[in-house]
């Protein structure tokens, strides 16, 4: 892979929010809206004596550790979504630059999102909530890598996704990590599941992280084979999406169905 080649695609996509109001809006205005949002309301029933201090603590932490799988799946799909809208993809492909190479920008482009709204969101946390997001210590870098990690499966099926069926499973780059969350554990531990559903978080890393999350919080210790299942399920994820992405690239390039994407 050349390093320059992958920085030019970075660099292509920076580009696009040095002059695009919204697009950096988009980072930050949702995140931050969320934020405020469970934050105040956990301020309120904590005061109301309806809750224990704690959760306030598992709200504010799971949302910014949710947002963290966000920004990841996000920053690959939304990035490809770009290069589709700007008739751009089949200049790409045709280019000396190799796909690994390609998909290696996303990764960075995703990186550098996730690296901007933890910051904002661990920065508002502190100073509306007093809540701080490192008090996890190390276990929080371990907690960020298996959500970006996750976020990169989901992404890469999007992309999948867009190739064969067309611009119109474009929805799949806002929508598909949401069906995640109602059996991540994200705001309650996985044992207030019905059954079925539960079974299905056995399946789900980011359902171990956040189970992780509480655990740290709580007790300031942490059962390390949660960590081992979500970083085992991560790696079988990301190994079958990207298989998935490289066998639908490849049919699309023989059957010409990448020019005729987003027309």
């Amino acid at each position: 892979m050349s390093p320059r080649r992958i920085y030019a695609v970075i660099l292509r996509q920076l580009f696009l929010y040095r002059r695009s109001f919204t697009r950096v809006l988009d980072v930050f205005y949702w995140p931050t809206v969320d934020l405020l949002l469970w934050g105040f309301i956990t301020v309120y029933l904590a005061k109301a004596g309806t809750t224990l201090p704690p959760y306030a603590s598992f709200f504010l932490g799971g949302l910014i550790l949710w947002n963290i799988l966000l920004r990841a799946q996000q920053g690959v799909s939304v990035s490809f979504l770009e290069d589709i809208w700007a008739r751009n993809l089949i200049n790409l492909f045709v280019s000396p630059l190799k796909i690994s190479e390609y998909l290696a920008a996303l990764l960075c482009i995703s990186l550098i999102k996730v690296c901007l709204a933890f910051a904002v969101l661990s920065l508002l946390a502190s100073l509306c909530f007093g809540f701080g997001v490192f008090k996890m210590g190390f276990w929080l870098l371990l907690f960020i890598l298996n959500l970006c990690a996750m976020g990169w499966a989901i992404g890469w099926v999007t992309m999948s996704a867009i190739l064969w069926f067309g611009q119109e499973a474009e929805i799949l780059a806002w929508a598909l990590a949401f069906l995640f969350l109602p059996v991540s554990g994200v705001f309650y531990p996985v044992e207030v599941l019905p059954d079925t559903l539960r079974l299905i978080a056995l399946f789900v890393p980011a359902s171990y992280v956040f189970e992780g999350m509480r655990e740290v919080l709580l007790k300031q210790t942490l059962h390390i084979s949660l960590l081992y299942k979500a970083f085992g399920l991560n790696m079988v994820y990301l190994t079958g999406s990207l298989f998935l992405f490289l066998k639908v690239y490849r049919k699309a390039l023989i059957k010409g169905t990448i020019p005729k994407i987003g027309e």
